[in-house]
């Protein structure tokens, strides 16, 4: 798929989900990191971008997840 123009805001809801998933992996304190994960993951889906002809594709729902990586990927490479 070509790279979608995702909206600035659905990316960084997206890059939060990662992060908050991640910390939720090696985390013993789940229940303020799953209550996290539940309201970014609505807050992902009720984004208006998924109403418009580009969000109805079936692969933008991966696209968006395979940018948010790349976003994430880059600013560790940067860090370093």
């Amino acid at each position: 798929m070509a790279q979608t123009p995702f909206p600035r805001d659905l990316v960084q809801a997206q890059r939060d989900w990662n992060h908050t998933y991640e910390a939720l992996a090696h985390s013993p304190f789940r229940t303020v990191l799953r209550r996290r994960l539940q309201l970014l993951s609505s807050r992902i889906a009720r984004h208006p971008y998924w109403g418009t002809a580009s969000g109805r594709l079936p692969a933008a729902h991966v696209e968006l997840r395979r940018q948010a990586r790349a976003y994430e990927q880059a600013e560790k490479a940067n860090a370093s």
